[in-house]
């Protein structure tokens, strides 16, 4: 439970530091993501589209643009000393929770001890953890039962259980329970 705690204030870090934009080598190109500058403005875009995802047979896609309906608002945490982005969610995204979904993206190993990988709409070198996108471009998947250890920007797909986090600082905004790899 401690070397989880020591892991999970690490990310905690990592969130604030991103937070501050402070990252300039890693941003995402101008034709593969938006700056964070231009979040704001992207996701007024996002919130106005009406397909926001799509259906294949039983299972709905999740995609990273349903995933930017967020707004994210600075919150003081005491107990950490800092600032974190508290999210609220749109109603595309509400609209899935508790739905079985599947979504692509690339694979980010965090903790191969304590099975700890996040899936991102954007390879290492411009992912969340970098400075180059927000919250919103990472999912922690949490395993059904792993059957291998992943590579970093492997990209894969995932299917599960999808879940929001509004509240715990500790864990990522988005969640896929009882992922496990899915061929669409």
């Amino acid at each position: 439970m401690r070397k989880t705690m020591k892991y999970i204030y690490i990310l905690m870090t990592l969130v604030t530091v991103a937070a501050l934009n402070l990252s300039t080598a890693c941003k995402p190109t101008a034709t593969s993501a938006v700056s964070m500058m231009d979040i704001s403005a992207h996701r007024l875009a996002v919130s106005s589209s009406k397909e926001s995802f799509v259906s294949n047979e039983a299972m709905t896609e999740l995609t990273w643009k349903t995933l930017a309906d967020v707004e994210f608002k600075d919150m003081y945490l005491e107990e950490l000393d800092a600032y974190y982005w508290k999210p609220t969610f749109g109603a595309a995204v509400k609209a899935l929770e508790g739905k079985e979904v599947f979504i692509t993206g690339y694979m980010i190993p965090v903790d191969y001890d304590e099975d700890f990988y996040v899936l991102s709409r954007y390879p290492f070198a411009n992912c969340f953890f970098c400075g180059g996108a927000g919250p919103e471009s990472v999912i922690d998947l949490r395993f059904k039962a792993k059957t291998r250890a992943y590579k970093t920007d492997e990209r894969l797909t995932f299917k599960g259980t999808f879940k929001l986090n509004a509240d715990d600082v500790y864990q990522m905004n988005y969640i896929l329970e009882g992922a496990q790899e899915y061929k669409p």
